[in-house]
């Protein structure tokens, strides 16, 4: 018992914790088992001791530990590969090449990759732009206006999704709407000459001449 205090205090625990473990586990203990029958042994600052079935407990507490030690089995230590799972299949890139190739022979399945590689990346600009063209081409104009709003969430400096968005916006008769986003469009990307024109036409039907007559000349400037 001498030698296995000894132990204990060279793992550096405290001595009163050592009498204080030692005397609770004694008392624990019925009084056929001597201390001296069990294997006492320090566990971090703790003192523990392995009960009949093997299990490893805290003297001072009762609590069940896990033991980790290692020991020799004759056979190499394997170790989890904690490094991050490789991701295979198709990259967002492959995906809209492969979409802009299906737009002429299979307009179904050109959509369904633009919206894989926009699944793969949600922020693949050219992506939402080719997938909203082609909702445009079909008169899907909702589903063009939602997809662009879609992509202007995680997007917000690209002036081509609001111009694009205004087009889809003109398309449903939402004339206002899309003379705001046109503008936006502008703020973005001054040299837009496009959106200049269409605002002009825009204003133009609502009434509003003078600003027409504004974005016609601001159209002009650009071309030369």
């Amino acid at each position: 018992m001498l030698r296995t205090a000894y132990a204990l205090q060279k793992s550096n625990i405290a001595p009163r914790k050592i009498l204080a473990s030692l005397a609770k586990l004694r008392a624990s203990l019925p009084t056929e088992i001597p201390l001296t029958g069990l294997r006492i042994t320090a566990v971090g600052a703790d003192v523990a001791v392995r009960n009949g079935q093997g299990q490893l407990e805290s003297a001072a507490s009762g609590q069940y530990l896990l033991d980790f030690d290692m020991a020799g089995t004759g056979a190499n230590v394997s170790f989890l590969d904690r490094s991050p799972p490789v991701v295979s299949g198709p990259s967002a890139a492959t995906w809209f090449r492969r979409a802009e190739k299906l737009e002429t022979i299979d307009g179904v399945a050109a959509q369904a990759a633009y919206r894989k590689a926009i699944e793969l990346d949600p922020s693949f600009a050219d992506a939402y732009l080719n997938l909203g063209a082609m909702l445009c081409e079909a008169q899907h104009f909702d589903a063009a206006v939602s997809l662009f709003d879609s992509a202007i969430v995680v997007c917000p400096n690209s002036a081509l999704l609001r111009f694009n968005r205004a087009v889809a916006l003109e398309d449903l008769g939402r004339f206002e709407e899309a003379v705001s986003s046109y503008e936006l469009s502008l703020k973005l990307d001054a040299s837009l000459a496009d959106a200049h024109f269409n605002i002009a036409r825009l204003k133009e039907r609502l009434g509003d001449s003078q600003s027409a007559l504004r974005h016609f000349n601001a159209y002009r400037n650009l071309q030369r």
